[in-house]
């Protein structure tokens, strides 16, 4: 049976999109999910016009307010969840309990975050003021506020559906600013699903615009929209830098999380179970297609060959299917194009001199796109395999002497967004940490705390945000000064 076509979300209305509707096919099965609907630069436009209209009554009304509707958001999104993480999984590739734990989880967990109302003003110690040309001397007192930027398309990634965008919108709009979000081609349903939850939970029209596209041309009206103030971007380096020199023709605030090349440093006295463990999610969360992955590994000699050994043990015992299996770890890639990316790396890799100790050949699969996790050892940081982003379920392994070392190959790289150390020595992982050139660091773990401030160094972007710090990304700062 066809699955009934979605509609675009302009202005609070479901509107049939003026380029037709394009296929969103399921990863591991090539079947069809649904019908995502074609805007065309007009609607987009459209779409930022109506932000621009609703913003004013948005970003009156008290914050409050705003927290109420994106606290009924976030329970209207957990009381679906299982239907949601059903339809994230198809259209995004990952497995079924990825699906629900990080994707749909997250992004209610997100809303339910900027629900609380947070102190946006705070006042500033009266001065003495020494007298100038503007006056006399006094004392002069000061407030400082954040004020909304105004509307902010948001243009969020395909690895991600659920979470990436909520952690744009949500921000967003507890700040009293209007969001246009232009999701990703390869999985866009779930952004209108959340669309439909926001709608649900009271946000008036207007302030939530949805509309997606294979065509560059939508994605370019929704950054280039005069009625634009600020564009949130998630995706690769080389997009985000067209994008920026758009922002930057009209002075236009962004916030930027680009690609990553983390390197992950195992110091000679390691856990290596424990780095296995974290390094190893570069073949299973999102099949390595995650930004922040532990790619680049950076072993000191002593333990370079063991830990090569059990990466590529641990990686061959991981199973590769269907995502909505309970048992399988390793979902596939987003597209036959990307999997063909993913394995030309790979064959680059051969050719630069690295050795394929694991995987390097398509798992045996009729339907599907699927890349087995591989390692790449014997690498050097010059190599391109560990320097540009492979964005699959791909690690390169490079041998270092001393701790000086490790911390310069792990610098020598154009990205730095999150790189990780290991050792048993917590002083001297954290003197490693600090001599990195990277937005996050993570000592003797991948996970992250979700109130730390994300964001990269060098071509990782551009901005913080999670947390507190979102709000921050998403407001500006007025001062207002009266004689005291």
């Amino acid at each position: 049976m066809t699955p009934a076509p979605q509609r675009l979300f302009v202005g609070g209305a479901w509107t049939e999109p003026d380029g037709g509707f394009h296929d969103v096919v399921d990863p591991a099965t090539e079947e069809r999910v649904g019908l995502a609907p074609e805007a065309s630069p007009a609607q987009a436009r459209a779409a930022c016009a109506a932000a621009r209209e609703a913003f004013g009554p948005w970003s009156r009304i008290p914050p409050e307010e705003r927290a109420a509707v994106l606290g009924r958001a976030a329970d209207l999104i957990r009381a679906q969840a299982a239907a949601h993480a059903a339809l994230a999984s198809a259209e995004s590739g990952a497995t079924l309990a990825t699906a629900r734990g990080m994707q749909v989880a997250v992004a209610a967990a997100r809303f339910r975050r900027y629900a609380r109302v947070e102190h946006h003003e705070w006042a500033i110690e009266p001065q003495i003021s020494e007298a100038g040309p503007m006056g006399r001397a006094g004392v002069i007192g000061a407030l400082a506020a954040r004020r909304p930027v105004g509307v902010v398309t948001c243009v969020t990634s395909y690895n991600n559906p659920w979470a990436n965008p909520a952690g744009k919108v949500a921000p967003a709009l507890a700040m009293g600013n209007t969001v246009v979000v232009k999701p990703a081609p390869q999985d866009p349903l779930s952004v209108y699903r959340m669309a439909a939850a926001l709608e649900a939970a009271g946000a008036p029209p207007g302030v939530v615009n949805v509309v997606s596209g294979q065509d560059v041309a939508i994605g370019e009206a929704v950054v280039a929209s005069p009625d634009v103030d600020m564009v949130s971007f998630t995706g690769s380096t080389a997009v985000g830098q067209r994008i920026a020199e758009v922002c930057g023709r009209s002075m236009r605030r962004q916030l930027m999380e680009l690609g990553g090349k983390g390197a992950a440093i195992v110091h000679d006295d390691a856990d290596l179970a424990s780095a296995v463990a974290g390094i190893g999610t570069t073949f299973s969360f999102y099949s390595g297609q995650i930004c922040t992955a532990p790619t680049r590994v950076l072993a000191q000699r002593p333990v370079y060959q063991r830990l090569v050994d059990q990466l590529a043990a641990y990686a061959s015992r991981l199973k590769i299917g269907d995502p909505r299996a309970r048992d399988t770890v390793v979902g596939p890639v987003i597209s036959a194009a990307h999997r063909d990316r993913v394995e030309a790396y790979v064959e680059l890799g051969r050719k630069e001199g690295a050795v394929v100790v694991t995987g390097g050949e398509r798992p045996p699969s009729e339907r599907g796109f699927w890349v087995a996790p591989t390692l790449l050892a014997d690498c050097a940081n010059d190599m391109r395999v560990a320097r540009e982003e492979i964005f699959g379920p791909v690690v390169v392994v490079v041998p270092f002497d001393d701790d000086e070392e490790g911390v310069a190959l792990a610098n020598d790289s154009d990205y730095g967004l999150i790189d990780y150390v290991w050792s048993g020595d917590v002083a001297r992982a954290f003197r490693t940490a600090r001599g990195l050139r990277a937005g996050g660091v993570g000592v003797n773990t991948v996970a992250r705390n979700m109130e730390a401030p994300f964001g990269g160094f060098k071509r990782s972007g551009v901005g913080r945000d999670v947390g507190s710090y979102a709000l921050h990304a998403y407001g500006e700062v007025q001062s207002i000064v009266w004689p005291g």
